[in-house]
């Protein structure tokens, strides 16, 4: 279900001349130890040559525990494989992690060789995905940009917004996570409805069967989400608790 392998118009495999290996991921989001290890294909040619573990966190609006991804990339290390981390939504899993949460970003990408950050969803910045890493890779991630045509011009006024989102939208990812948890309880209770507890921003509600046109209904009502048998509501930075309420009366007479 990782962003890397579903929904990237299988653009490693065209552009990269990578073989995907994807694995079934756990209830809690995260893939088991063992069958990482078993994934690992061994050195002989017959087989695709393993080099990268990738990860997602958060995935799902689910935080993956530091303790999972240290032993995960550790046991990547000590296979010989870099580990990637699409870290889209790095700052909602940091501040949901508690304490500092520019510390606990850090502390997440510290575990990866490389890291994509997001700065156009909940930090609120109009565009804009960075790929962090070492300066050697990064060199090597220009030269591969230039070559797709991926490089811009007078990109000035949009790196300034995403510096603002770093400065100054991180901490207030928390009343995200606060209105997607009013969101989640303003649900409780409707027959053949349930809304998942949030860990951060975003709520998934499963309903008992298909609910035509329920979707397209919402929308007309000023309520966006995607999903027919299961729902999926995002809170961001143009979210407030009032559109929440609003929300909730909306999902309630609908649903």
């Amino acid at each position: 279900m990782a962003h890397t392998y579903r929904w990237e118009a299988g653009g490693g495999a065209v552009l990269g001349s990578i073989q995907p290996q994807p694995i079934a991921h756990q209830p809690d989001g995260t893939l088991a130890l063992a069958d990482i290890a078993a994934a690992i294909k061994p050195d002989d040619q017959h087989f695709a040559r393993t080099r990268l573990l990738c990860l997602e966190n958060t995935l799902g609006g689910r935080v993956m525990p530091i303790e999972y991804l240290t032993a995960a990339t550790d046991l990547a290390r000590d296979r010989g494989l870099g580990t990637h981390l699409d870290g889209a939504r790095l700052f909602n899993a940091a501040v949901a992690m508690d304490g500092d949460p520019y510390a606990g970003a850090r502390a997440i990408a510290d575990r990866f060789d490389t890291v994509s950050v997001c700065f156009s969803k909940g930090l609120g910045a109009p565009v804009g995905s960075v790929l962090v890493g070492s300066g050697e890779l990064i060199a090597r991630a220009r030269r591969v940009r230039k070559m797709a045509g991926g490089g811009m011009r007078q990109a000035g006024i949009l790196a300034a917004a995403a510096l603002h989102a770093l400065e100054h939208h991180v901490e207030r990812l928390a009343d995200d996570h606060a209105n997607a948890r009013r969101l989640a309880e303003g649900l409780a209770g409707l027959a053949g409805v349930h809304a998942r507890p949030p860990e951060t921003n975003m709520v998934f509600v499963d309903l008992d069967g298909e609910r035509p046109g329920l979707v397209e209904r919402l929308a007309a009502a000023g309520v966006l989400c995607t999903g027919i048998y299961e729902l999926r509501l995002v809170t961001h930075l143009d979210v407030t608790a009032a559109d929440v309420h609003a929300a909730v009366e909306v999902l309630r007479r609908e649903l």
